[in-house]
Formats: C-alpha cells, structure tokens, sequence
C-alpha cells in the first residue's frame, strides 16, 4: 500500500482543520519518513487572542508544591527519581461485605476520623492522628476487608500555565498524519457511540464541543456539573470531538459520537484514586462505550485497577496515557493489560522526548503542540501524551460506529494490527505497534 512523506507547512485551519501536504511514497513495511522544516519557520506572528501556545510538559510547580505539603507523600521508584504521591492520613478500602452501622462507628472510633465517601464496598477513609502507614495497617488487620492502600494521587499528563503567547493561523498536522481523512470515508461516527473523559472535566458551554455533550457527572462533588476549570479536559475532549466541518475552531477524530464529561480531577490538574475510580464506574454504568484517561501515577493502586477490571468486564474500551516523563517506569492506569497504552509521536516522526516508553505500549498517536479547544471558551496547543490518548479514543468511538459488535478485545487488536510500524520491525519499546492508521483500521473492522 503506497504511503507518503508528511511536510510540515504552512497550513490553515479551514472547513475540517488544518491539512498538510504529502508528498512521496513508502510499504506498509518501511517506517513512515517526515520530511521536516522546523515548524517554526511557519507560526505566523499576527495575534489572534482565542489560540493559546502552552509550552511546558512538566508542571514542576505543581511537584514542589507536593514535596512542600505536609499532607502529601512522595514515593521515589528508580535512579531516574520517578514520582507518585498519596494523601497523608487517608487510605482507600474495600471491604469483602458490607459492613454493619456498628463495625463502621468502631473504625471511625479507632481511627479518630471518618469515611468521606464511599462507592458500593469501597470506603475513602480519613484520620485526625493516624498516619497512612498506620492507617492501612489498621484495616489490613481487619477480616472482612479485601484490601487497604493509600489514596494515591493520579496526575494529567500534560503541561503547566499558559504563557500568553497567541496565534491566528494554525496547524492540525495531527490528524493528517493518522490518515482521519481517508478514515472519514468509511465512517465519520455514530452519535450514539459514547466516549467518556474522565478527566478536569469539559467546558460545558464552548461553542465547538456544547451540542457534542452527554449528560456528565462530577466524581469530586458528587453532583451533575463537570465544568472544566483547568482546561486540561477540555482540549483532550476537543481533540476526540470537536465539532467538525462547522468553519470554526478545530477538527476533531469524530464527527458525531458523543462526550461524556466526567470530572475526576481538580483545577490544579490532580486527583485521588478514589475519585478517578468513582467516575469510571459511574461512566461505565451510564452507558459508556469508550473511556480516555489522560492522566497517571507509577502506583498500580487496587483500586484504580478494580475500576478498571469492571469497566473491562462490561466491555468498555479503555484508552490511557502512557506518561511524560521520558522513562520505561510502568505507568498507571496505562500499565493495565485491560488498557490501552498510547505513546506520543512528534511531527518529526520521531518518539516526542517526554513519551514514557516500555513493554506496555501498545500504540502511538501525535502528542507534540496539538491544537484543540480549552475552558474558557478558548483553544490551546498542548503537548503531552494527554493529547495522544485521546487520537486512540476517538479512533476506538469510529471503530465502533463502524461495527458496533466489536468486543474491546477485538478493537485492541485491530489497534496493533493496522498501525504503522514507525521503529523496529514488529513491537518495540518505543512506538509499541506503531502509530495508529485511522484508514487501514476501519477497513479492518468493516470486515470483521
């Protein structure tokens, strides 16, 4: 099958997004040659105050102010001093029966706290005096529990601030680059096909993803409004389905499946196991067909992984981030085998250099200044392999409006088999399959 060589050029944003133009041809054996000019000779210098450029893939801010709170713990796992982080005096449980009014006012008694919430068998605990260690130990200790773990801290995998640096004209290499417009002949989506972002939640009232929306949930106030008010959600539910063809804004991998906004993390980008838990289950029982999860931690917390197996177990397509922080530490959820491992690719064609890369990769998707919607009624160009999760997702929604009896099985493979081997023949550490092929998938899934 002839293939091209992508140019990074000048392009527009227009009708479907922005195109790029191709030239040349290659086999579905050799890896896929980017014929690159730096990107920024092509950034126009007119102001345009409705695009931001965001810059950074690590929020270091955000890590001293962990390291400075004496409510957070670190936990350091290699010689690369990899981080994941826990809520001190707090512990997640799950117990292997309901436990009675009385079992539950002893533990509170014990404990000098209380339950803050809790989610079928599984409680989020608090104390005034004891610390994690301590408090996990206590309910292992106890027989009718299945499990006890701190409340690990999950974080987007994406970037900082904005830095207030603006731009008219914009590129969308990104979609271009996965053959979505080839894709768009076979299928352009289903609206009853749901891809739900558990995530900062999404900007309920943005022109391009407004008439995009399902009913939501909000996992850390227990109500209805998933507002966005990070932005974080925002762009990566921009990015699976923004309204396209609309002459505004951008493109996204969709035209028509819905986003289910739920909102899991909070506005400084972070949130606990718990919550993120709550809010896949809660997708998962609202009808949920795909599930994105921007976002980490190198912990494989019991908990995170029990949300996961029953969003699995009900045929949920699950699709995470695999991490930013260039290393081959196993992040979480990404790690899962219930899950979707997606990596990040730049518009070199090279892996992005903040990609974590590893045995659990599984694909990659274009993750280097992506341009999508955000809160505010804005749109941003962000990096991170946040941004490439969501390519998959949204690949995953137009798989299933395709052939609506695919199994997440079935559509994890169909993801390694028709994606583009990018780096040594077969599966490798870096690119996992290879980047995905919007085209050559569908075609597969048409005739299964």
């Amino acid at each position: 099958m002839g293939r091209f060589l992508l140019i990074v050029g000048a392009v527009f944003i227009v009708a479907f997004g922005a195109y790029m133009l191709f030239q040349g041809s290659t086999t579905k054996d050799e890896a896929r040659q980017f014929n690159v000019t730096s990107i920024e000779q092509y950034r126009p210098n007119e102001l345009d105050t409705t695009l931001l450029n965001i810059n950074s893939v690590r929020d270091t801010s955000l890590l001293n102010e962990f390291h400075s709170n004496e409510d957070i713990r670190t936990i350091v796992h290699n010689k690369e001093k990899n981080e994941s982080h826990f809520h001190e005096h707090q512990a997640v449980v799950k117990f292997k029966q309901k436990p009675s009014k009385r079992e539950l006012d002893k533990m509170k008694k014990d404990i000098d706290g209380d339950y803050k919430a809790k989610l079928n068998l599984m409680y989020e605990f608090k104390s005034n005096r004891l610390k994690t260690v301590e408090l996990v130990q206590y309910f292992r200790e106890n027989p009718i529990v299945e499990f006890a773990e701190p409340n690990y801290i999950f974080l987007q995998n994406q970037i900082t601030a904005p830095n207030d640096i603006f731009y008219t004209e914009r590129y969308q290499w990104n979609l271009p680059a996965i053959e979505i417009e080839k894709g768009w002949n076979i299928t352009r989506g289903k609206k009853d096909v749901i891809i739900a972002v558990v995530d900062t939640g999404v900007d309920l009232n943005h022109p391009d993803l407004k008439r995009r929306l399902t009913k939501g949930y909000n996992a850390i106030d227990d109500n209805h409004n998933p507002d966005d008010d990070n932005g974080h959600g925002t762009h990566v539910a921009g990015i699976i389905a923004s309204e396209t063809n609309n002459r505004e804004g951008m493109a996204g991998v969709t035209w028509f499946n819905k986003i289910m906004p739920i909102k899991a993390l909070g506005k400084d980008g972070y949130g606990s196991s718990y919550d993120i838990a709550n809010g896949i289950i809660w997708a998962t029982d609202h009808g949920a067909d795909v599930i994105n999860l921007s976002l980490g931690n190198y912990q494989p917390a019991t908990m995170m992984h029990e949300a996961i197996s029953y969003a699995f177990k009900n045929g949920v397509v699950l699709v995470a981030a695999s991490g930013n922080d260039n290393t081959d530490q196993p992040s979480y959820p990404a790690a899962f085998d219930e899950v979707i491992s997606v990596g990040a690719i730049s518009y070199t064609g090279h892996k992005a250099n903040f990609s974590n890369y590893g045995y659990y990769i599984d694909v990659t998707a274009p993750g280097v200044e992506i341009p999508s919607t955000y809160f505010q009624n804005r749109y941003a160009a962000l990096s991170g392999t946040s941004m490439a999760s969501p390519h998959v997702a949204g690949l995953a929604g137009l798989l299933l409006s395709v052939n609506p009896e695919l199994t997440n099985k079935q559509i994890h493979r169909v993801l390694q088999k028709s994606a583009y081997d990018m780096g040594p023949r077969g599966h490798d550490e870096y690119f996992g399959y290879g980047l995905i092929d919007v085209n050559e998938a569908l075609r597969i899934a048409e005739d299964l």
